[in-house]
């Protein structure tokens, strides 16, 4: 797929192209063990639909990013932090991720898990954001490529202020999508 200027996916495209995806993951793996290691917060509604598509056995691992920012004399750094990585010898592992932009949280990531050594080490992202890659690294499975740098919501991706991640479109910026829920069609609960 080449890198276009698409605003926004339909549910019905995505759930697609993620059905394509895990069919051509289960046969990269031909029916191996696969350890599957989910960024959390981004990836969660992705991870899922994907894994659906997945026929290899799978063992779900969940990490958690914190981003902080260092000052260090006059210079200002973005610290990432991972929770505690799984014991991943020997085995084959795919890193599942929502949007790729760039790529320094992935690579970072990607080198943390290697440390195990797995037997294979592979990134799929449901979005690769092409225009912002400060790193050289590409992901082995991508669902849409874009060259939009705008913020994407929908689809288990928030806003600013972790709203919209209930639209069943994926969308940049702008509106909330035909595919939202909104109040007028869905029943509040008590808690």
């Amino acid at each position: 797929m080449s890198a276009k200027r698409v605003s926004s996916y339909s549910a019905k495209r995505i759930s697609a192209r993620v059905a394509a995806l895990g069919k051509q993951i289960s046969h990269t793996y031909g029916g191996r063990r696969l350890d599957v290691v989910v960024t959390m917060d981004r990836g969660f509604v992705f991870a899922a639909d994907l894994l659906r598509s997945v026929t290899s056995p799978t063992v779900c691992h969940f990490v958690a990013e914190q981003v902080r920012d260092v000052n260090q004399g006059n210079h200002a750094r973005r610290e990432v932090l991972f929770g505690s990585r799984p014991d991943l010898k020997g085995r084959d592992v795919l890193v599942l991720d929502a949007v790729m932009d760039s790529g320094v949280t992935q690579e970072f990531l990607l080198r943390r898990l290697a440390e195990s050594q797995p037997r294979s080490l592979r990134l799929a992202v449901l979005l690769d954001k092409t225009s912002g890659r400060r790193v050289d690294l590409e992901p082995d499975y991508f669902g849409f490529q874009t060259a939009s740098n705008q913020e994407w919501v929908g689809y288990g991706l928030g806003d600013g202020a972790g709203k919209r991640r209930n639209e069943r479109n994926l969308s940049a910026g702008g509106k909330p999508s035909s595919g939202s829920i909104s109040a007028s069609n869905h029943k509040k609960r008590k808690p």
